[in-house]
Formats: structure tokens, C-alpha cells, sequence
């Protein structure tokens, strides 16, 4: 009696020192698990899932083509790891796709992942879906108010600073890295497409917890990184053409015009396609809406890429998704329709994917010590000067100071255009067999992977520190500040609901 009194003191009075309730406790903690069961759950999810498709492939093909050497299993193995460090480093306040990326680059320079053969092309598919998956939600979720209000100004943010940057890197890799002008207005090409792969996830969750909204920001840079990468693309196109002389100059010349004509073309009606089948009393019309604009939206990535103006997919994907959600908006739906949030959920499977295949481009054996710290040089020099352009050019918008300084952050991060077109120039060049031409592609290749390495993770971390702090929040559309996988728990009830 004495000891019980002392821990839960007399009848009526305070305990002496403390009190502990076994139960009270226990269930505290069964609560926390479960919350983090909650949120978490899908992670083992997605690892059952990638073990379950391999274990489908290895029943199908065999050894030879899923066993344990092969490069089926290699991926598989990247997949999880990803996800898994992704999940680790998001602990540290750090991006969680910059561990996924840092995966990639080690399992490629220990010697573990080298995709060879057909499984390149099957890569490349990856990379597209999850292209794809990045622009619908970017189109579904962009604001046609702050659109129309701020167009003038994606236009300016997706021509000047890029304009400034292609001239930086021609001049500067003209004098320190000895490339002739056209290879250094290659490689400013190259360097001035920034990454939708980064700066859309990172845009989709501060957008989701209210920073910026209020002016449309994630709208603008979203569209202006849009626009960015169909001009750095064709216009890549192009001077590769005239660098190896591949085809006439007149087409080389048409060839940003017709993409940009397929991909807002294709978009468009696509989009009205999605707008109208199927009816909005369909009892099943979000699965439907969603195959639809998903499907359509591949077709549009990988049939641009057949005729040859495959800067025209990613293009016609956001023009459909932007398009459909017009019409879906009349019926009620906002920026977080059901659609968008099916997305949303299937980009928990991608993003490994993306940014695991993203760092196995990087390849440390290419690198050389000349060219690294020149090419370093430029690539900073110019983007540095790109940010100060981009930070001046929104100086006639309603932004403030912060958020004019957020926008130009925003165009740090490269990675999916440089690990896509970076091989390109080389590829031509070993076919034709001639050393100087593939001398110069090494120089252009070499920057490219530099300019993954530093600016993917580095962009990341400034936009999800810095977003919060200079952005403002409008706290009406953001009910809590919950966990990322929390959320998905919700968005998985609001689409049943839908359904």
C-alpha cells in the first residue's frame, strides 16, 4: 500500500513523483503503430509487387532471362533499394528521390547494374511511363486562372533565361573545353532543359500543402519548364542535324514548329475526347477517365517518338490533361479531382523507376579530371547567370522578392532530358566512326552526367527547404500537415468515394 501510494498517491491527491499507466501507455503505442502502419504501408506493397512481376518473369522465362545474373533482376533490385533509401533519407528532410538517384549512380559504378541489349529499349519505355505520369498530373492540376494571367510571363521565364544560358555555355565551353561554337550551342542546349522528373514531385507537395497557390506559382513553373524542354528539345534536334548533316536543312528547321503543332494538336483533341466519354453519371467514370487520358497519354509518348518529333509527347500530354480538366472543372471537380489522384497514387510506383534509371546514366568511368572541373566551370557559370535572368524577368509580375528568388531556384535541377539526349550526339559519332566528332561527344556526354550529379540533388533540397520559407501558404486548402504516404491513404478513400 505504502509503494502504490507513493506512485499513485492517496485517494483524491496528486501522485508523489510521476505516474505510470501500463495501459494508457500500450495503447499509445498500438495507436503510433498504426499510424505508421497507415502511412507506410504501401511500401511493402510496392515490394511485393516488383517481387511478384520478377517472380512472374522468372516463371515465364527462366534463368536466362529473370534469374538472379540476369538484368530483369538487376532492376528489380533497384527498384526496391530506391524505394527503400528513398524512404530513408526523407527521415533527413532531405527529397526522398535524392536518395533514389544516388541509388542508381552507386549500383551502376559497383559494377551491379549494366543495362545492355534489348533491355535498353525496355528502359526507355520505363522512363516514358513515367514521363507520362509526371505530366498528367501537372496538366490535371494547373490553375486556367493563373494561366491566362501569367502566360506572358512563361513565355518570357521559357525563352530569355534559356536564351542566356545556351550563349553562356558556348562561349564558356568554346574557351575552356576547346569545343566549336555549334557543339557548345549543343551542349547549352543540352544543359538548359531542366527536369520535370524533379521539379514537379517537389512542386506537387508543396502545392498540396498550400505554398504558393495563392499566385499560382507551381502553375508557372510548371508551364515555363513545360515550354523550356519542347524548345531545348527540338532545337537539339535540330543542331544535331546540321552537326552530322542529317536530313535537309528545310526540315531540320521545320522541325520545332511541327513539334510543337503534333503535340498541342494531338493534345487538344485528345483532351476533348476525355472531356466527353464517358458521361459524368458513368458509375465507373473515374477508372474510365483515367485509363483513357493515361492510355492516350503513352500513346502520344511513344507515338511522337515512332515519326521521329518525340519532343511532341511530353508536350501533348500536359496540353490533354490541362484540356480534360477544363471540362471536368464545369462538373465540379477542382485541382484534386479524382483523376489526378489515381496519378498521383501510381507515381509511388514510378518515381523509384524514374530516378533509379535517371542515376544509372551516371557512369564514373567516363569522367576525366580536365574536363569535370571546366565543364563544372561552365555549367555553373551559366546557370548562375540563368537564375539572375530568371529572377529579373519576373520582376514585372505580382510575385514578391521571395517568391521572384523561389522561380529562379526552381531551374536548378537537371536530369531526365540530359540522361535522354546526352548519348545522343555520341551514338552518331561511333557509327560514322570518326575520332574527332566522337572526342567532342565525349566532352558534351561528360557535362551532361556532371551537370545529373550536381544540380539534381542540390535543386531538390533547395526547393523543398526553400519553398516553405518563401512561398506563402494558404491554409484553407491544406486541411493538416500530414505525411506524404499518409495522404495517399486519403487520396485511396476520396477516390472509392468518387467511385
Amino acid at each position: 500500500m505504502v509503494q502504490d501510494a507513493i506512485e499513485n498517491g492517496m485517494p483524491g491527491e496528486r501522485p508523489i513523483y510521476g505516474t505510470f499507466n501500463k495501459s494508457e501507455t500500450i495503447m499509445k503505442t498500438k495507436s503510433f503503430i498504426r499510424k505508421i502502419w497507415i502511412g507506410y504501408s504501401y511500401i511493402p506493397s510496392l515490394i511485393l509487387l516488383a517481387l511478384v512481376l520478377w517472380a512472374i518473369g522468372y516463371s515465364l522465362f527462366g534463368d536466362k532471362y529473370a534469374g538472379i545474373e540476369s538484368q530483369l533482376f538487376s532492376l528489380a533490385v533497384l527498384f526496391i533499394l530506391a524505394k527503400i533509401v528513398g524512404c530513408l533519407v526523407a527521415y533527413l528532410k532531405i527529397p526522398p528521390m535524392v536518395g533514389m538517384l544516388l541509388v542508381g549512380v552507386l549500383l551502376r559504378n559497383v559494377g551491379f547494374l549494366h543495362i545492355t541489349g534489348n533491355y535498353r529499349n525496355f528502359t526507355s519505355v520505363l522512363r516514358q511511363l513515367a514521363l507520362v505520369n509526371i505530366m498528367l498530373p501537372a496538366g490535371l492540376g494547373m490553375d486556367p486562372k493563373a494561366l491566362k494571367k501569367l502566360i506572358g510571363m512563361i513565355l518570357n521565364l521559357a525563352i530569355v533565361p534559356v536564351a542566356v544560358e545556351v550563349v553562356a555555355i558556348a562561349v564558356a565551353s568554346h574557351f575552356l573545353l576547346n569545343l566549336p561554337w555549334l557543339w557548345g550551342v549543343l551542349l547549352g542546349l543540352l544543359l538548359a532543359a531542366v527536369s520535370p522528373a524533379v521539379i514537379i514531385p517537389c512542386l506537387f507537395q508543396l502545392q498540396d500543402m498550400g505554398y504558393g497557390v495563392n499566385k499560382g506559382v507551381h502553375t508557372l513553373v510548371i508551364a515555363a519548364s513545360t515550354f523550356n524542354d519542347i524548345i531545348c528539345i527540338a532545337l537539339f534536334g535540330i543542331v544535331l542535324g546540321i552537326i552530322f548533316s542529317t536530313g535537309t536543312l528545310v526540315m531540320q528547321i521545320l522541325q520545332g514548329p511541327i513539334v510543337l503543332a503534333i503535340g498541342f494538336g494531338f493534345g487538344i483533341v485528345w483532351g476533348f475526347v476525355c472531356r466527353l466519354v464517358p458521361s459524368k453519371h458513368e458509375d465507373h467514370v473515374v477508372t474510365l477517365r483515367t485509363l483513357l487520358l493515361g492510355l492516350g497519354c503513352v500513346l502520344s509518348a511513344v507515338g511522337s517518338d515512332a515519326i521521329g518529333y518525340g519532343g511532341a509527347g511530353a508536350l501533348g500530354c500536359i496540353v490533354a490533361a490541362f484540356v480534360a480538366s477544363l471540362g471536368w472543372r464545369k462538373e465540379g471537380w477542382d485541382n484534386n479531382n479524382p483523376v489526378r489522384l489515381n496519378f498521383i497514387l501510381l507515381w509511388k510506383f514510378f518515381e523509384p523507376i524514374s530516378f533509379g534509371l535517371i542515376g544509372m546514366e551516371v557512369n564514373f568511368e567516363i569522367l576525366e579530371g580536365y574536363t569535370v572541373l571546366y565543364g563544372t566551370i561552365a555549367m555553373t557559370a551559366a546557370l548562375l547567370l540563368r537564375m539572375v535572368t530568371s529572377f529579373a524577368v519576373t520582376q514585372c509580375s505580382n510575385l514578391n522578392l521571395k517568391e521572384n528568388i523561389f522561380v529562379a531556384i526552381s531551374w536548378i535541377p537537371k536530369a531526365t532530358v540530359q540522361a535522354a539526349l546526352g548519348p545522343a550526339a555520341l551514338d552518331i559519332a561511333w557509327s560514322l566512326g570518326d575520332k574527332q566528332l566522337i572526342e567532342y561527344s565525349n566532352v558534351v556526354i561528360i557535362v551532361a552526367v556532371i551537370s545529373i550529379i550536381i544540380t539534381s540533388p542540390i535543386g531538390a533540397v533547395l526547393i523543398m527547404q526553400l519553398g516553405p520559407r518563401f512561398l506563402h501558404r494558404t491554409t484553407e486548402n491544406t486541411a493538416t500537415e500530414v505525411l506524404p504516404e499518409v495522404q495517399v491513404s486519403q487520396i485511396e478513400m476520396e477516390t472509392q468515394k468518387s467511385n
